[in-house]
């Protein structure tokens, strides 16, 4: 299993904390042992690092006032939003507090005409679209998991819809967020632009609790399409179908979604979603606008996949069908899961240009054989990044250790081919010994003067991102 870092721990100041926020929160503080490990969760090979205490917050007064406690006493905190993170973000290398948002996440505005939304940060995705049913309007951030916004933000999420919508930073318009001195920072107003001042919302964005904890966030929103149609088109290898995609990106076609999934992925998905899509490299598409655009574009698309070497296209505007096919994409992690249920399921991304998207996943497909690994590999290759998700043994170190070389090997590979480490999972623990080879000692000293001069204590989320 992979070691994580410990850090010093501040016990004195640990215990002080711990009986002040229990004395001031009452029932909104927790220190059982299960609790705490919940909040110490990763879907990584690095171990379990719990905090000391858990508090539920209820308003940004509620955060300003642990941020204070914790500050005074030199003591660690930990952001959490669902806990859907994959690079051990939420882990406590140092102990500390762990701030759990799940009592934040109010919708405190919806603004239709401007198509903007202002919520808490600890409402999910899935909670939010639901409050904007009625408007006409949606929220197009779709990572797998229902994650919570705040987290989304933190991590700078991606997901299926990032070809046509964007990512989190794309997204976020401003933020509010509590800083280690306890000051609370306004990033932006409103406005879709700005020119004011240093972007601080973009700053905030992808830092991962580091820097200020996300207490309000203001959205873009989008209108739901009139119409959506969804395809899936076969390939007899995964060079002809990141071809077509290419292909279909320089003929213009507006694609919303565009997934890819290898012969093993696919194998995985039939077995659990009990569909029967041909067993071999594939892409999930999908198309917005009205009924006659989306039309036009599936069947432009089948040209241009036949061109490249498509075995087979199927598309459907029927919105069960649809719900169904995505449904099962998003319930890739549990079906590759099933594989195999005695072992451990490993999800990791890397990104590269799309141009190097097939080198990409053939030498890792190549990589995981030579190492005799299971790692089903599915990819948003609309902008070039993919998830390979070794199965292991947790029990059994020498297939730990292999899977370990295995992802060192993925992120070494996505760097060679001048991509990066993560296209948005994040860093974490996971990711930060990488980061050096990526952008180089300057920037990392930048990075490190940035985080010295907001948080000179180094207690915001210590031991993540940059040492």
């Amino acid at each position: 299993m992979t070691q994580a870092r410990e850090l010093p721990r501040n016990e004195t100041g640990i215990a002080t904390v711990k009986g002040i926020l229990a004395q001031r929160f009452g029932p909104a503080f927790d220190e059982g042992r299960s609790m705490r490990e919940q909040h110490g969760h990763t879907t990584t090979l690095i171990p379990n690092q719990p905090p000391d205490a858990v508090v539920f917050p209820g308003s940004e007064d509620d955060v300003r006032e642990i941020v204070r406690v914790c500050a005074d006493h030199s003591v660690p905190i930990i952001p959490f939003g669902a806990g859907t993170s994959l690079e051990g973000h939420v882990n406590a290398p140092a102990g500390g507090v762990s701030i759990d948002f799940r009592e934040m996440k109010r919708v405190k505005a919806v603004h239709a005409e401007d198509m903007d939304v202002v919520v808490e940060p600890g409402i999910t995705r899935k909670e939010l679209n639901a409050e904007l049913r009625a408007t006409g309007l949606f929220f197009p951030i779709d990572p797998g998991a229902d994650a919570s916004l705040g987290g989304m933000a933190a991590t700078r999420a991606s997901g299926t819809n990032a070809v046509r919508y964007g990512t989190m930073k794309d997204n976020v318009l401003a933020l509010r967020a509590v800083l280690p001195n306890g000051g609370v920072a306004t990033t932006a107003r409103r406005a879709r632009k700005t020119s004011a001042g240093y972007d601080l919302t973009r700053l905030m964005v992808g830092s991962e609790g580091t820097l200020g904890i996300i207490t309000e966030l203001t959205l873009k929103l989008h209108g739901v399409p009139e119409a959506m149609s969804s395809a899936v088109c076969s390939f007899p290898t995964e060079e002809a179908a990141c071809g077509a995609v290419i292909a279909a990106f320089q003929h213009g076609v507006p694609v919303a979604r565009i997934e890819l999934m290898d012969a093993l992925a696919v194998e995985a998905v039939n077995a659990y979603s009990k569909l029967s899509l041909p067993v071999s490299p594939l892409l999930l598409l999908e198309f917005h606008g009205s009924a006659e655009s989306v039309k036009e574009q599936a069947e432009l698309f089948a040209e241009i996949a036949g061109d490249a070497g498509s075995t087979a296209f199927e598309w459907t505007a029927d919105a069960e069908a649809r719900t169904k096919l995505w449904q099962a994409r998003h319930d890739g992690a549990w079906a590759i899961s099933a594989l195999r249920p005695e072992k451990k399921m490993i999800a990791t991304d890397v990104c590269v240009p799309v141009s190097r998207l097939a080198e990409a996943v053939t030498r890792a497909r190549e990589e995981a054989v030579r190492l005799d690994i299971l790692s089903p590999i599915v990819g948003h290759v609309g902008d070039g990044n993919f998830h390979c998700t070794p199965l292991a043994d947790p029990n059994d170190p020498e297939e730990t250790a292999r899977v370990d070389g295995y992802l060192r090997f993925l992120s070494e590979l996505a760097i060679e081919l001048d991509g990066t480490c993560t296209g948005e999972h994040g860093v974490g623990q996971g990711k930060m010994k990488y980061l050096d080879t990526e952008l180089g000692p300057a920037a990392l000293d930048a990075m490190r003067a940035i985080k010295s001069a907001i948080d000179p204590l180094n207690i915001f989320n210590p031991g993540k991102i940059i040492q």
